[in-house]
């Protein structure tokens, strides 16, 4: 049981302040909640931030990646190739558009799919006659090690590569910010995300002829915004249906908190990284764990460390319970798809099918980090740890340090 006397860290905080909630108070009292100018304005102020040809926001980043795919014509049968170490969402979307994921082990030493792997089975798919339709790789952590490779492949096959970039805001590269050279990429910015409007998400794009399409599918296929008709002169209820579109809008309510956190993001993500950098330091010499390698173009959403089990004589979970015992919040990214039961069925998966990503799943443990975290609550993180992996090694661990 948690000490009671012990303040708890929590694994992720949001970063707001009187900003937001100015800016909030002055939606609801401005007489338009929905989806109108504000979300218009952070759209434009999107694109201005990260050079991206398109912007358009969403009421999530499952719903960013669900209108992007449909809007390629994903459709029934059609492959796509994505990372089963992933959240759901990555997965699930091709299944909306009747297509079927096919699932890439991560590549060695690396969180991201491995492009000698995905490359490997595009050419098995097409050998069987499979449509292969494009590539959906996850930046997990704010990461986009192999995108570079992974781009040129899409190319070299004439696929599509959509980013699903719900970890990785801000990041530059040599191209521009990561999501916005590719032919598309989807920000998240849940409640733990890097900049948050507690749920929603943005698509950016290359090519204009998909804006009228997602523009049109995530509000119910109509094709007229919402704002479009209050603010026309002609008859508001004229308007057209120009397919069973869906609900995905994102409300003014959100996107004026979207537009306070776009203007902090740098502030937001240097302390981030100062936090990691704070961590990295701190654990180097705990010969029980590795950590992830300092990068300066990173996100840092996640701060994952991965425990060397041979030093231990406690598993993940029970190394886990042990820091929530003494109120350290931690989270696991992520159990890989291919071992959940939909996806292992549907599919016949078995672990050793994707041996690295089966493998890392084990080790794994996110540790608390969020922008307004204290200096003095990472090193309470970092002393339980080194409390904990030093009181539970493993014998012969014991027997080597004697």
């Amino acid at each position: 049981m948690t000490n009671q006397n012990i303040e708890s860290i929590p694994f992720a905080r949001p970063s707001l302040g009187q900003e937001e909630e100015e800016a909030v108070l002055k939606v609801l009292r401005s007489g338009w909640l929905t989806t109108g100018k504000e979300a218009q304005a952070f759209e434009d102020e999107f694109i201005r931030y990260t050079g991206a040809a398109h912007a358009l926001a969403v009421n999530s980043a499952t719903a960013g990646l669900h209108l992007i795919l449909e809007a390629l014509g994903v459709k029934e049968g059609d492959k796509v190739l994505t990372s089963s170490y992933t959240f759901t969402a990555t997965a699930e979307v091709i299944r909306y558009c009747g297509g079927d994921p096919v699932f890439v082990d991560l590549a060695p030493g690396s969180m991201n799919m491995d492009p000698k792997d995905c490359e490997k089975k595009i050419k098995k798919l097409l050998d069987e006659g499979q449509n292969v339709k494009g590539i959906l790789p996850v930046h997990i952590a704010g990461n986009p090690e192999g995108l570079e490779e992974l781009f040129a492949l899409s190319r070299r096959y004439g696929l599509f590569l959509v980013e699903d970039a719900a970890h990785c805001f801000p990041v530059p590269s040599k191209k521009g910010m990561i999501g916005t050279w590719t032919d598309a990429g989807v920000y998240s910015f849940y409640a733990n995300k890097t900049i948050t409007t507690g749920e929603g998400g943005m698509i950016v794009f290359q090519d204009p002829q998909l804006k009228e399409r997602i523009s049109a599918m995530r509000l119910h296929g109509i094709d007229k915004s919402v704002w479009d008709r209050y603010t026309s002169l002609k008859a508001p209820w004229e308007y057209d249906v120009i397919a069973p579109g869906f609900k995905y809008n994102l409300n003014d309510i959100a996107a004026t908190i979207g537009r306070v956190q776009l203007r902090k993001a740098k502030e937001l993500l240097n302390k981030r990284k100062a936090l990691v950098q704070a961590y990295r330091t701190r654990l180097k010499d705990a010969d029980f764990l590795d950590l992830p390698t300092w990068k300066e173009d990173h996100a840092w959403h996640l701060f994952i460390i991965s425990l060397r089990l041979d030093k231990l004589n406690i598993d993940r979970n029970q190394f886990m319970n042990i820091l929530r015992d003494r109120g350290i919040g931690t989270s696991v990214h992520y159990k890989p798809l291919h071992m959940m039961t939909y996806y292992r069925e549907r599919y016949k998966l078995k672990e050793e099918d994707l041996p690295l990503a089966t493998g890392l799943y084990h080790r794994v443990i996110s540790l608390p980090l969020f922008p307004d975290m204290t200096m003095d609550q990472l090193e309470r993180v970092c002393q339980v740890i080194l409390e904990t992996g030093e009181s539970h090694r493993s014998k012969a661990e014991m027997e080597s340090v004697k």
